[in-house]
């Protein structure tokens, strides 16, 4: 894919199965070009309270999601997509917790996903965590908000987007 002109790919159950798909990725390609989908669902029995799902958010694996992603980042990802299976599709707000304690432990861009219902869910994701990016789906495709009112939103709380 990358060498047919994708900036970036992006791996999940692939780096589940195979941790070491993401060094081998990012030695070959770069880092910048590594990104790792972790979805998750909120369990007490993990330390975090986080537990990394597969197949479309459908099969827990075991693993504690803010544990994975950590070792995602010390294994040379790039950058990581983080959607709470628990708030997606709800337009209640993203998950702050999860967010939050995944930003807290990697030094790399995370993008929030799940759950943004609103332009004050925007805003409120990029004060409250360490998030570098925040993702929409349903709020565009059902033309509730446009990109246009959100940069505008953010702009207003002075959180930087791109022109």
């Amino acid at each position: 894919v990358l060498k047919c002109g994708a900036d970036k790919v992006s791996v999940n159950s692939g780096a589940i199965r195979n941790p070491d798909l993401i060094r081998q990725a990012a030695l070959r390609y770069g880092s910048q070009c590594v990104v790792v989908a972790i979805d998750a669902r909120a369990n007490a029995e993990m330390p975090s309270g986080f537990e990394v799902y597969v197949a479309g958010g459908r099969t827990p694996t075991g693993k504690d999601a803010v544990a994975w992603a950590k070792e995602v980042y010390e294994r040379g990802a790039g950058e990581i997509l983080l959607t709470s299976m628990d708030k997606d599709g709800t337009k209640s707000g993203f998950d702050l917790p999860l967010t939050r304690a995944v930003t807290d432990v990697v030094g790399i861009p995370v993008i929030a996903s799940g759950g943004c219902g609103s332009l004050a869910h925007f805003s409120e994701v990029f004060e409250q965590t360490g998030c570098d990016a925040a993702l929409a789906a349903s709020l565009f495709h059902y033309r509730e908000l446009t990109v246009k009112e959100v940069k505008e939103h953010l702009r207003e709380k002075n959180i930087p987007v791109r022109v």
